[in-house]
This record gives C-alpha cells, structure tokens and sequence, in this order.
C-alpha cells in the first residue's frame, strides 16, 4: 500500500481491480480545505485515460513492476513479436501496450514493464527518441528555412510526419516517439 501524495509518474496501482499507471500528476493546496492529488491515469489493459482525485493520506494498492528490454522481432497475428535480451524467450504484446508502435522498426529495443507477481505484460515503452529513414516525400526546396511550414513524409515504418519543407526523401531524421513530432536531421 501507498499513501496518494506517493503517486508520480509512471507509478502503477491497482483500482477498481484494474491496473493503472500514472502518466501524469499535480499536488494542490487549495486555498480552503485538504491538499489533494489531482492524477491522469491509463488503464494498462485497454489504454483508457480517466482523471481521478484523492485526499493527501488516502491509501492505494501499488503494483511491483520490473522493467527488462526487450527486441522487437517482427509482426505477426498474435501481435508484436518480441525477444527478452536476457534469456532469449520471445513473447508477443498487443499493438494497445506499446507505447509509439507505429515508429518501431525490426531490431529496435523497447523497455517491457511486468507486474512480478504474475508476470503479467503491463506494457512496452519505446525509447523517447528514433531515428528513421524518409521513404517518401515531396522534394524539398532550397531556402525555405525560414517559416514554420511543414509537409507529410512517410517513414519507413509506414507512419507518417509533419517535417520542415527542406527534409527530402531518403533522409535520416530524429522524431520523437511519444507525439511523433520532427526533431532533426541526422548526419549519416
């Protein structure tokens, strides 16, 4: 058990005999009354987002999570194809538990979180940076680096981006897994 003014990122808790983990959270002190923690948090089985308040001191069963990397394989019908980098079990996870599957490519190492008491899969987090190749894109134009204008560029995982006009294709970039915005370029 711990005490709601525990709660931070990441942490997972067990609710209305669901599991939760907290993606985002706030302390507040009203002017009037008890400090309250004021918490966003997603269901790991389906990926739901609820809001939810609790007073300072309320008590809430915590899950033990272990986090392992794990490669990405390949795709197959029962999901995601991933191999433990320690003993070298693969294992599929559904495309709703991986956080920023649409940029993930053969090889890539992802960080898998597990309840230890049963070992159940609670999700799987990319890292918050990749770098991915352009496989199509309209030609770029020479000096357009001054405005905020952007077009859409497929990647080689088929997942498409907003970049700067001046990105052409077959171009290495940087984009950030979690809203899948444009970071850079990346000198090869």
């Amino acid at each position: 058990m711990i005490n709601s003014q525990e709660i931070k990122i990441g942490t997972c808790i067990r609710l209305d005999g669901k599991i939760w983990t907290c993606i985002d959270f706030q302390h507040r002190k009203p002017g009037k009354g008890n400090t309250v923690m004021i918490t966003k948090l997603k269901n790991v089985a389906d990926g739901r987002v609820i809001d939810r308040t609790f007073q300072v001191g309320f008590k809430l069963e915590d899950v033990r999570v272990e986090r392992r990397p794990f490669q990405y394989l390949y795709q197959d019908p029962t999901g995601f194809i991933f191999m433990n980098q320690e003993n070298f079990e693969q294992i599929p996870i559904s495309e709703h538990q991986i956080a920023g599957f649409q940029y993930m490519k053969e090889g890539d190492i992802v960080e898998v979180v597990t309840d230890t008491s049963d070992g159940t899969i609670l999700s799987a987090e990319m890292p918050a940076k990749t770098t991915l190749k352009i496989t199509h894109s309209e030609p770029g134009v020479k000096g357009n680096t001054a405005t905020n204008a952007t077009k859409p560029a497929t990647l080689e995982t088929g997942a498409v981006v907003r970049v700067p006009l001046f990105i052409n294709e077959g171009e290495t970039i940087q984009i950030d897994t979690r809203d899948g915005s444009y970071l850079g370029r990346v000198n090869a």
